[in-house]
């Protein structure tokens, strides 16, 4: 079946070295001008790559993203620094855009500058302009650990929406997340393409948690160039919460060494704020992943996870339920039968936690996975 594609977008992959044979390096760029918005890590180590395009996001007219995987180039100093600009410009100049309207990206192990020489002569092969978009490719040449590539094609009117993603790992956005892209060619002007770009990364890519560590390469853009014509803002911005929606839930279910989807759904709490903490003490907890991992309906590790916010002085235990999908677990005691439902419910490969904490009427829901040895030896075993 044919992928439903936005007008007027560019692109070219190719292996830069960094990978032993697959594709290492992304360029995707709109033919013609478009407006943006970019959301970035916070963290204190952020990249060469993060610190270039965070410097010119403000202008809200890039056109494309230019990734390289394997090697975040993050802590390599002046030569990093360097090199980044130095890719980001030479890619600029093959697709025929100016540098500042191109996004940089680049994930992978943190410490080591990029292989440049490698990387020169690979761009220097790109072909001007470049073909057709192919965002299959490019989803799949930002993979690091990934074991799938990451991509969504969603219609809004005439329009397409086009998300692509890569992470499993070091994944705690305190911004947005890991890397992603979204490409359009809907008309919509650039403040409105920010906010609803921002209310969307918080209740998706913000709303999303591996391991709890928060990369210092995270990066996410949409790109739209207007060729398809105006379209309903309404709808665009359900259009685009319902891509990286599903984005998130592709990339927790391929966690490092995850073999289940979690989702925990806060719901009556004080306000949104309040059930997002809560949501992200549940879903971040070792014990709490550790028993979803084996099936152990132990339901007293979700009510530790909640009391960890001792700050949060309305929460109060007699008010609190605790549901695993539809079955209550507290403050009813469950029975051996209930609790023979309850593991055989965890024994599935999406799981579901509910807790309302009987306060108001904010909610939120989080993203994450199971924690297994497979996280374990493949961050303990190799350099990532």
């Amino acid at each position: 079946m044919d992928l439903a594609v936005p007008r007027g977008y560019l692109s070219y992959t190719a292996n830069m070295g960094l990978k032993d044979e697959a594709h290492d390096f992304a360029l995707v760029v709109s033919e013609v001008p478009a407006v943006s918005a970019a959301v970035f890590t916070r963290s204190r180590f952020a990249g060469p790559s993060v610190v270039l395009s965070r410097a010119d996001a403000g202008l809200r007219r890039s056109r494309g993203m230019v990734v390289v995987s394997r090697n975040a180039n993050v802590a390599t100093g002046k030569v990093g620094a360097a090199h980044a600009e130095e890719v980001r410009r030479l890619a600029a100049e093959k697709a025929g855009v100016l540098p500042e309207e191109l996004v940089i990206g680049s994930t992978g192990v943190i410490g080591r500058p990029y292989p440049i020489e490698s990387i020169r002569e690979g761009i220097a092969k790109i072909p001007t302009p470049p073909a057709a978009a192919d965002f299959e490719a490019a989803a799949a040449a930002i993979m690091t650990t990934d074991t799938r590539a990451k991509s969504v094609h969603l219609r809004c009117g005439d329009a397409v929406v086009v998300g692509i993603a890569k992470g499993v790992g070091m994944i705690e956005p305190n911004m947005a997340t890991l890397l992603t892209f979204f490409f359009t060619d809907a008309e919509i002007g650039a403040d409105r393409l920010e906010a609803v770009f921002r209310r969307v990364v918080d209740r998706t890519f913000n709303a999303l948690s591996i391991d709890t560590d928060t990369s210092t390469s995270d990066s996410a853009a949409v790109f739209a160039n207007g060729l398809a014509g105006p379209v309903d803002e309404d709808e665009f911005e359900r259009v685009l919460y319902e891509a990286a929606l599903s984005l998130v839930r592709n990339i927790a279910s391929d966690g490092e060494g995850a073999s289940k989807l979690l989702e925990v759904r806060v719901t009556g709490a004080r306000d949104d704020a309040q059930a997002k903490r809560v949501g992200k003490a549940v879903v971040n907890s070792p014990l709490v992943k550790t028993s979803v991992h084996g099936a152990d309906p132990n339901w007293g590790r979700v009510a530790m996870a909640i009391g960890k916010l001792d700050d949060d002085l309305d929460i109060e235990p007699a008010r609190v339920r605790i549901h695993y999908g539809e079955l209550e677990m507290f403050p009813e005691e469950p029975d051996d039968a209930m609790l023979a439902r309850a593991r055989a419910y965890l024994a599935g490969d999406e799981i579901v936690i509910g807790v309302d904490l009987g306060i108001g009427d904010g909610e939120f829901t989080v993203y994450g996975c199971d924690l297994t040895e497979g996280y374990i030896a493949l961050n303990s075993g190799c350099t990532t």
